[in-house]
């Protein structure tokens, strides 16, 4: 929630909006840390709200200088010519790429007492919100209105990795950063969006939603793909005997991908082990195995692979 600082909210924001949810704070039930000495930022009214400094900043893509005077492990509170308002961590330049959330809250404290160079990215008076960001501060006033009238759903552009997060990544698209969500990344099984891309790494993406008034762009890689599933139960058979990949080692299993694209799991029941050996014992991650599909579900993409080649 953003006002002059008369009065504040109980809490930095945390909005549950679809999976954009994720860009926002982390802990909703927990107050944020203010430094030793500072007055309470959340006094119990809301008297004033300056609504038009934060619309006409937001309209122009303007740029605001505002000074860090709270944080929790979701991002920093920030104030300043009237305003209050929060940056989510995943917005802060020198956090990119900062994955711990041990060492991130470490961080943030560092934050307290500077004053950010930031953007309004979300304006949203009826919700009381206000959202700000520093990396869209690192492009010129006015170059986000820009690439929104030139971005279409469907369209294929190319951008640079800013950010990883554990729900995703971040693209610069040029004066525009849009999410590509892990869900996003890949047909197959994603554990972390690390293991997809990295920082600063060029990709091209598909422009999946366009939400100007929110300053939103979700973004696909998948989808410049075709999806493996589709063929699935065309070309796959029950007991047909396939080489695989293993992708990733859990409690239950492996999972591996076949050489179409599709991934299966492996259930522990179906890997011979010998006495006193354990999984990690007869399998890593990269090995190739001949598996043996016990079944097929394209549609709810899900396929059972075992080690044991005869029935």
């Amino acid at each position: 929630m953003v006002t002059k600082h008369d009065n504040h909210p109980a809490e930095p924001p945390f909005y549950d909006d679809g999976w954009w949810a994720s860009i926002l704070a982390e802990e909703p039930d927990r107050p944020p840390l203010v430094s030793p000495g500072a007055r309470n930022p959340y006094p119990a009214k809301l008297l004033n709200r300056d609504w038009e400094t934060a619309k006409h900043l937001y309209h122009q893509d303007q740029i605001v200088s505002l000074q860090v005077t709270g944080y929790n492990r979701g991002g920093l509170l920030v104030e300043g010519d009237g305003l209050y308002g929060f940056v989510p961590f995943s917005h802060l330049v020198g956090m990119a790429g900062k994955m711990d959330i041990g060492q991130r809250e470490k961080e943030l404290a560092a934050y307290q007492g500077r004053t950010l160079r930031l953007k309004v990215i979300e304006c949203v008076p009826e919700d009381g919100r206000i959202v700000f960001s520093e990396r869209a501060a690192q492009v010129e006033a006015g170059k986000r209105a820009e690439l929104f009238c030139s971005l279409q759903v469907g369209q294929r552009i190319w951008g640079e990795v800013t950010n990883i997060t554990d729900f995703g990544v971040f693209v610069d698209l040029g004066g525009v950063e849009g999410l590509i969500h892990i869900s996003e990344l890949s047909w197959g099984r994603v554990v972390h969006p690390s293991q997809i891309v990295h920082l600063n790494q060029r990709i091209e993406v598909q422009v999946l939603e366009i939400l100007p008034e929110r300053c939103r762009v979700a973004l696909s890689l998948k989808r410049l793909q075709q999806n493996p599933w589709e063929d699935a139960e065309r070309q796959l058979a029950v007991n047909q005997i396939v080489p695989a990949q293993i992708t990733t080692l859990v409690s239950y299993g492996a999972f591996a991908r076949l050489d179409s694209g599709v991934e299966g799991l492996i259930h522990i029941s179906e890997i011979p082990l010998l006495p006193g050996k354990n999984l990690k014992d007869i399998l890593k991650e990269g090995q190739r195995v001949q598996t043996r599909i016990l079944h097929i579900d394209a549609q709810h993409q899900r396929l059972g692979l075992s080690l044991r080649l005869e029935d």
